[in-house]
């Protein structure tokens, strides 16, 4: 076995690297008191450092073309490593309220499912891709199972095992049809020998209805609420942004390299789930007086909005997705981290209630959490608005065949965009109109807290703004 080989996967090595020394790190501060703290910084440093490989490392394959590394996953790698950086330094908070002695086996979890998103995007072959899809999902459970104390963690890490398992078997179902009809696993060689057939249709019908579960695309979506609401706060964010940046990279990266002559079955079938997916996750969310499950179904309503990017079917398309996963982080990350720090200050409340009046006594939080929502809703000058117009923009270009249909979607989704202010506002509506006798008291945030907050707040900012970042972005996905 030549294992100079794995020097191609510089990416995954370094972080397999950081897995080793937090895991060397935990068994060396076991009796520490501030074993936390010191793990959070080491955690944090690593990811810092993991931005580097990300950064730099180049297109390769290695095994035979079962792992293919281009740059738009490079890219895609570096969002989703920044992502989880923000995840560690505002969890260390709530870790030390709640979960001090195993805090070890949080980051270590942690840095496991990125690993499997790692991997899974860069397969290139769909075994390796399923291995990388369950080593992801696998230590995703065990973080939403990971407040031992709190009857609903267990119950949504249930929830949560149980649908991935069902998904995992639907996708598998899928793989094997395609497998079938074409003989072979390997991207490359499915992409070139795949037909239109029955059984390529089926294959690909329940290829998408396993992956779609990660992505919580509609009707696949009904774990969302319950796992979001159960899980920590913390592992609630990473699920929502992270976890969901990887599988719509992936699903967008096969439909148009692998099903790329099927083009004209599979939009009408992502025309649909988008309009479906979008709409119901805005109503749903109107409905709402628990924070976290109002932010589920956001959640659900931008997981439409990203895959609207893939309908393009072109280099503009993954530029558009990975962009909007950018802003995505950025702004939800800011979202959670308010919701973390006033559940650790109001009794563990997280419902819509507990937001009224807090401008009254911490007008920064509510001004960085109204920052945060606008940017959500597409209001301009933030980045969320630059992150939807490339979105439309892709959506509706290359459509020589069907021209109506494309801006027929995007029309819905402009609707739509209308709906999700209106819920987006109820919030800041609690925060700044609603009077409460009793509002939450002024608290001072830790100073991972602030960090984590500060940078994503500039994400808000600047993402939109900066064209470097978007040209750097467009430039990886043209040379895919």
């Amino acid at each position: 076995m030549d294992y100079s080989q794995f020097l191609n996967m510089i990416p995954e090595a370094t972080l397999m690297l950081a897995l080793i020394i937090v895991f060397c790190a935990d068994f060396a501060l076991s009796k520490s008191p501030r074993k936390t703290y010191v793990l959070s910084i080491l955690t944090g440093a690593l990811l810092l450092c993991q931005l580097v490989p990300c950064f730099l490392a180049e297109p390769a394959t290695a095994f035979g073309g079962l792992y293919v590394s281009s740059a738009i996953v490079n890219v895609m790698k570096t969002v989703l490593t920044l992502g989880t950086f923000i995840v560690v330094v505002m969890s260390q908070s709530w870790l030390n309220n709640h979960a001090t002695k195993i805090s070890g086996e949080f980051y270590l979890l942690v840095i496991s499912t990125l690993l499997g998103m790692y991997m899974m995007m860069s397969a290139g072959h769909f075994l390796m891709f399923f291995l990388g899809l369950e080593m992801a999902s696998v230590p995703m459970a065990c973080l939403v199972a990971f407040d031992r104390y709190k009857q609903k963690s267990a119950e949504a890490a249930a929830k949560y095992i149980l649908t991935a398992t069902f998904s995992s078997g639907v996708m598998l179902y899928g793989i094997s049809f395609l497998y079938g009809a074409v003989g072979t696993l390997y991207f490359d060689d499915m992409a070139a020998q795949i037909q239109l057939t029955p059984l390529t249709i089926m294959g690909m019908v329940f290829f998408f209805s396993g992956l779609g579960f990660k992505i919580s695309l509609v009707p696949f979506h009904f774990w969302t609420a319950d796992t979001y609401e159960g899980a920590p706060t913390p592992v609630t964010g990473y699920l929502s942004v992270v976890s969901k940046g990887a599988a719509t990279l992936t699903l967008a990266i096969i439909l148009m390299h692998v099903f790329g002559r099927l083009v004209e079955y599979w939009q009408p079938l992502l025309w649909i789930v988008i309009m479906l997916t979008i709409t119901v996750g805005n109503l749903m969310a109107i409905r709402q007086n628990e924070l976290k499950r109002f932010m589920a179904f956001s959640s659900i309503s931008q997981a439409g909005y990203i895959m609207l990017a893939v309908v393009g079917n072109s280099a503009a398309s993954l530029t558009a997705l990975t962009f909007y996963v950018l802003v995505y982080v950025a702004a939800n990350m800011a979202v959670f981290t308010v919701i973390s720090t006033v559940e650790e200050n109001n009794g563990g409340k997280t419902q819509m209630n507990a937001y009224n009046g807090l401008y009254q006594t911490n007008p920064k939080l509510a001004l960085l959490m109204t920052l945060a929502l606008f940017s959500l809703a597409g209001i301009p000058p933030f980045a969320g608005m630059f992150s939807k117009f490339f979105v439309f923009m892709a959506a509706v270009g290359g459509h020589e065949s069907a021209p109506f249909w494309p801006y027929f979607v995007v029309f819905i989704a402009l609707l739509n965009t209308v709906v999700s202010l209106y819920y987006y506002l109820l919030i800041v509506k609690a925060m700044y109109i609603t009077k409460e006798e009793n509002p939450l008291p002024t608290f001072k945030n830790g100073a991972a807290i602030n960090w984590s907050l500060a940078i994503c707040t500039v994400g808000i900012l600047l993402f939109g703004i900066c064209s470097c970042i978007y040209e750097w972005i467009d430039k990886a996905a043209v040379a895919m």
